[in-house]
């Protein structure tokens, strides 16, 4: 297996994470984590030097190929690497095909980080960038805009689900967002209101405008204008970090899972099940939790947000993903395909013209990664209000 972190570049080409990792003695055992997600990929026929030398030179766009290779493999499907394009051609279990082109959003080079000194607009640039890169990719499966060859004029990609794996990387918040802004994009639905009247509904947003003004459409699988994208996967924490929690270096992590019940289904832990919200504290363990508890009908739903030491934190690889899946796809994806209890699937019901979001119980909406010193945990417990709770 070729070495991903034998450096292959003048040390002025490598990527600042690139450096880091190479530098930072904890991440010792971070690498052979990283390592073990490439197999496949990287003997990739005439494209292994390729990707290596991507990966240590842009290493965002590579880490979001690797996480996806292993997370294909976790759910028993094959890729095809002896074909150039897409980025994944996969087979599953039955033998149902289907391929996969992975993106990012990136901050250009040599681009300062981007600060959310106004939250909206933050929001929109966020936005903007994830629909960008879906429609060069819709664009890609055309041909249009001059390309030699249209990927869906390929007979391994025509009639077969073409599904893009987006991940946003274009800030040092980009990880914040959640899915909030890939709802926006695909089902045109904003955050959901915190207002008491109507609690928990999401307004819906037609367009939003670039810095010139000009008006962009939101809401793309709400009709047929993206018909050749079958589906979108997405997640926000298949980054560094989650190789981070594989590897278990010591950190204090903060995690934020969703959480959901039938209220006839509540019984002996009806305690966990209190509205409002509640704390949890054990000081000898470095293990706090907050549970956030809301009324919704003949549902309880919320929240757990946790911070702790890596020790007590369990996450899988697959924890944080989502499918959103396109009702106007010409192609669709089969929803049974992705078999995991971690997995959030998403729809948009044409009839009702409504989002329909299975999110199970437990799933990770945000994993955040600190480091073990006095002062990033007391501004961890300040921010989400443990400081004074008994």
């Amino acid at each position: 297996m070729i070495d991903l972190f034998e450096p292959r570049l003048p040390a002025a080409r490598l990527h600042k994470s690139f450096r880091l990792i190479l530098d930072d003695p904890a991440c010792a055992a971070v690498m052979p984590v990283i390592q073990s997600w490439s197999a496949g990929l990287v003997e990739r026929s005439r494209e292994g030097d390729k990707f290596v030398k991507e990966f240590q030179s842009t290493f965002n766009s590579a880490m979001w190929e690797l996480y996806l290779n292993k997370a294909l493999t976790e759910l028993g499907f094959t890729a095809d690497f002896s074909l150039a394009v897409p980025d994944f051609c996969v087979t599953a279990p039955d033998g149902y095909r289907f391929n996969i082109e992975a993106v990012i959003s990136d901050r250009g080079a040599g681009a300062a980080p981007a600060s959310p000194a106004s939250l909206d607009a933050f929001k929109n640039r966020c936005a903007l960038k994830l629909i960008g890169k879906l429609k060069d990719k819709a664009e890609l499966f055309r041909g249009s805009q001059g390309k030699k060859r249209a990927y869906g004029s390929l007979s391994h990609v025509r009639d077969v689900p073409f599904v893009v794996a987006i991940a946003p990387f274009d800030s040092d918040y980009s990880l914040l967002q959640n899915n909030e802004l890939i709802n926006l994009v695909l089902f045109g639905i904003g955050e959901p209101s915190h207002d008491p009247g109507s609690f928990g509904e999401q307004a819906r947003v037609a367009e939003i405008h670039t810095r010139s003004g000009a008006p962009v459409e939101m809401g793309i699988f709400t009709n047929d204008s993206f018909r050749e994208i079958s589906a979108v996967i997405f997640s926000t924490v298949g980054t560094f970090g989650k190789a981070v929690v594989e590897s278990g270096v010591n950190k204090i992590i903060r995690s934020n899972r969703y959480r959901c019940i039938e209220k006839s289904a509540v019984g002996y832990d009806a305690a966990a099940w209190a509205l409002g919200d509640r704390y949890s504290i054990s000081q000898k363990k470095l293990d706090y939790l907050k549970t956030r508890r809301w009324n919704f009908g003949r549902e309880i739903a919320g929240s757990d947000i946790r911070i702790c030491a890596t020790a007590l934190h369990a996450e899988t690889h697959l924890d944080g993903l989502h499918i959103y899946y396109n009702p106007y796809a010409q192609c669709p994806l089969r929803p049974d395909v992705f078999q995991s209890g971690e997995i959030t699937h998403n729809f948009y019901d044409t009839v009702k013209n409504e989002p329909a979001q299975f999110h199970p119980d437990g799933a990770l909406v945000s994993r955040l990664l600190f480091e073990p010193d006095l002062q990033s945990l007391e501004r961890l417990l300040r921010t989400d209000g443990f400081l004074g709770q008994r």
